[in-house]
């Protein structure tokens, strides 16, 4: 029997990829039924659907489980979920469509079906109840009144661009998967389904299994956190998001190998595993937080690590508003129903030259002046204008590579600095 922390929903890892002859078949019936053009994010969340990650999910959300998880981080059935996995289409494409109706979702920049659907509801959601939904999830403490919100979200926050891009019908129903798309080719060895990591852990007689959640390059930060972890679980995931970032951020390909180069030199190797999942960001800030906990207890991780301004953007979000969150979610009932991986809390963390070392604000006495602040953001913005680093910023080895990166760069992306990146918060 397993002794890692069990799948969300308990119900086990709940699969909708098809395989096999089963999966051929379905393919066929696909190509003759109505053609739903799915978003980047659409299409992370049918993958993650397929191979068990937002277990117990089986397919987009109802109006009532849309509703529920904006007000209360709950589904219809009372099943704990933080942030709304929806499905769009125009109102010309719903049009044709009955509840009832099976249809076809195709990836229109890979020309790919990537899955199929049985209509069970078709709902509006007017500009109100994207406006709702964008403040229910996005809105942050960095922001305390919706008016201060709105003023800078609709040009600032890609996750509330994102919301209100989404076309004015959603769609919900089960599904049945029919690819996981590049994945599995462009990143193999990194890539894995929850199954695959799970049997990794087990492999390794792990229990206790931290996650680190990663959308920029490995920095001395990032490192540091994956150490105190280390130190209090059996082995840390090393979770990299694969999936579609906002302007400016740098390519999963880049971050991987600047995260192998930081494994291979400066970690006990069999203490730590690498893997990529598919997901795009939602720059969710808070929720988001919940979410990659949540997603995790399926991949067998029991402890979520949460540093400063986590999934963050901008100056949307308060730096621990991440890790208070956790103290305000429900517990709701049942087998399964509650969120199970708990938060490792981390200050906010730094090199001290005093110190001699890395330290945190819980263990460093010094001043601001004797602290060199690690920021993915402000690590960007350095090596895209040439700047130099500051001693201690990154490891060399980390450095060479996106010094690299950056040199071969055509176009460069303008980078803005926000509170959190500069120490000014």
């Amino acid at each position: 029997m397993s002794k890692l922390i069990p799948p969300h929903g308990g119900k086990g890892l709940t699969c909708c990829l098809l395989e096999g002859a089963e999966l051929d078949a379905e393919k066929k019936k696909a190509e003759g039924l109505t053609k739903i053009p799915i978003s980047p994010r659409e299409k992370g969340d049918l993958i993650m659907m397929g191979i068990g990650g937002f277990s117990p999910l089986t397919g987009f959300m109802t109006k009532a489980d849309w509703k529920g998880v904006c007000d209360k981080f709950l589904m219809a059935d009372g099943t704990f979920w933080p942030i709304p996995v929806t499905l769009s289409a125009s109102k010309e494409e719903a049009a044709g469509i009955n509840e009832g109706d099976e249809i076809a979702l195709y990836d229109p920049e890979d020309d790919e079906i990537m899955a199929t659907m049985k209509v069970t509801e078709k709902y509006e959601m007017t500009e109100a109840d994207k406006k709702y939904e964008c403040e229910k999830v996005y809105m942050g403490e960095g922001t305390p009144t919706a008016e201060e919100f709105w003023k800078i979200a609709k040009d600032d926050h890609p996750g509330v661009q994102m919301v209100m891009e989404q076309k004015d019908v959603n769609l919900a129903g089960p599904v049945k998967v029919l690819s996981e798309g590049e994945y599995p080719t462009r990143y193999a060895g990194v890539y894995m389904r929850p199954a695959e990591s799970r049997k990794r852990f087990e492999e390794r007689g792990w229990s206790e299994v931290a996650a680190l959640q990663l959308r920029n390059p490995m920095h001395r930060s990032h490192e540091y956190l994956c150490k105190i972890a280390v130190e209090v679980c059996d082995g840390v995931y090393i979770h990299s998001l694969v999936g579609n970032l906002k302007p400016g951020d740098i390519p999963a390909g880049v971050r991987v190998k600047c995260i192998d180069a930081l494994v291979k030199n400066y970690f006990v190797e069999k203490n730590v595993i690498q893997g990529g999942y598919p997901l795009d960001m939602r720059y969710a800030g808070p929720r988001e937080g919940l979410l990659h906990a949540t997603f995790r207890q399926n991949y067998g991780c029991s402890r979520m690590i949460i540093g400063r301004d986590h999934a963050g953007v901008g100056d949307f979000y308060g730096m621990f508003e991440a890790q208070t969150i956790f103290d305000k979610i429900p517990a709701p009932e049942g087998e399964g129903k509650a969120l199970l991986c708990t938060p490792l809390k981390i200050d906010w963390t730094f090199y001290c030259y005093k110190c001699d070392g890395m330290a945190s604000l819980r263990t460093c006495p010094h001043e601001k002046e004797d602290r060199v602040l690690l920021s993915g953001t402000m690590l960007r913005k350095m090596l895209s204008e040439g700047g130099e680093l500051p001693d201690h910023f990154g490891r060399d080895e980390v450095v060479a590579i996106l010094r690299e990166y950056y040199e071969g760069l055509t176009e460069k992306v303008e980078i803005k600095l926000h509170g959190a990146a500069t120490g000014k918060e």
